[in-house]
Formats: structure tokens, C-alpha cells, sequence
């Protein structure tokens, strides 16, 4: 991914924050030059000094037989704001997109064991609906059988991380205090997260 150096994540542990909290994702394969993608939802860990992706496909998913032992990308995006050229001081400006990104390169290994696959079900259940868990632990062991047959757990052991944040840092305080002001009023929500990163951003020197 493109980054210019003033994009750039303040360090690793912020890239990993934003992908935890925006950890519905992409996972990209590539077959014969032909690029293949899913939308998952991800678990991301620190294991020790690595980085982990945690996800599962349905088996019927061509894209679960292409993993194994291949290099993957998994692109975490989320917030995003237009920017109209009305924020800036001169006319002589073009409008542009401010937004976050994060790419995470590595190797996937499948999840053979069914305890394994459990444990990741049980992990994803406690992380976006623990209340639900009560309730899954009650379903007959032969229903959760059934229903894991069905799926390809996986993990990736990431090699690489990129990350981006394109929050209007090359222009003037002015010019960002105006995108802040615009994007905080605005009625989208998403717009409004944009404000947000940018007023906790730090000053540029």
C-alpha cells in the first residue's frame, strides 16, 4: 500500500486497536493471476511478539481450498470522508477522500483439530456477543458438530503490516480545524469517526 510517510501509523499497537475494533475484513487470495476475495469477521491477537488473524469460511467457499500455505492479505477499512475543496483557504484546490487502512500480509494455516475449531467459535462468540454464549453452550454437542463440518477455521501468522491514516495531515491547522468542524456536524456517522481520529491526532511539527 502507498504511504506517505506523514500517513503513517503513530506505531504497531495502534494498527492493531484499529483492526480489533473494525475487524470485519477482507481476505485476498490469488489463483493463476486471478485475485479472489471474502468479507470475514476477524479475531486479532498478540501471541507473544506476533500479530494473529483468527477467521473461518463456509467449506463451500472455493477460497478456503486456496489458503493453505499461500501468501493472503487481509485489508481492514472502515471509516472514510469525502472532503470538499470548500474547507481549504484558496480556491485553487481539488476535492480528496480522508480514511484508514490497514493491510495485514502472512501465511494461513488451516485449523484441522475440532477442538480448535471450537475454541475459535467459542472466542468469536465472546467477542461479539458474549450474552449469546449461555445460550451456545446449551445446543446439543451433535448440532455444533453438524454446524462445524460446515466451516474452515483458519489463523495467519501476519509477516507484514501496513497502515495508513489519511486524516488532512499535509494541510494547515485552519484548513483540518475547518474538515473537523464540517465532518463533526455532519449527519453521518462515519464521517463524524473521521472527525474524531483527526481531533485525537496529534499536531503536525
Amino acid at each position: 500500500m502507498y504511504i506517505p510517510s506523514f500517513n503513517k501509523f503513530e506505531n504497531e499497537q495502534e494498527a492493531i486497536s484499529f483492526m480489533q475494533r473494525y475487524s470485519f475484513a477482507t481476505i485476498v487470495t490469488s489463483v493463476d493471476d486471478v485475485p479472489y476475495a471474502t468479507h470475514l469477521p476477524f479475531l486479532v491477537e498478540q501471541r507473544d511478539d506476533k500479530i494473529v488473524l483468527s477467521s473461518h469460511f463456509a467449506k463451500a467457499n472455493p477460497q478456503a481450498a486456496q489458503i493453505l500455505g499461500k501468501a493472503v492479505l487481509v485489508i481492514f477499512t472502515e471509516p472514510h470522508a469525502y472532503i470538499s475543496p470548500s474547507n481549504y483557504e484558496k480556491e485553487t484546490n481539488v476535492p480528496t477522500w480522508n480514511y484508514l487502512a490497514v493491510h495485514a500480509y502472512g501465511k494461513a494455516a488451516l485449523l484441522d483439530d475440532t477442538d480448535q475449531t471450537a475454541n475459535l467459535l467459542v472466542h468469536t462468540i465472546n467477542t461479539y456477543e458474549p450474552a449469546y454464549l449461555h445460550q451456545y453452550e446449551k445446543l446439543s454437542d451433535e448440532y455444533k458438530q453438524k454446524m462445524m463440518k460446515g466451516i474452515v477455521a483458519f489463523e495467519i501468522i501476519v509477516g507484514n503490516l501496513q497502515a495508513k491514516k489519511k486524516l488532512s495531515q499535509n494541510r494547515t491547522e485552519q484548513e483540518r480545524e475547518n474538515i473537523i468542524n464540517t465532518l463533526s456536524e455532519s449527519p453521518d456517522t462515519t464521517e463524524n469517526e473521521i472527525a474524531k481520529y483527526m481531533t485525537a491526532m496529534k499536531p503536525i511539527q
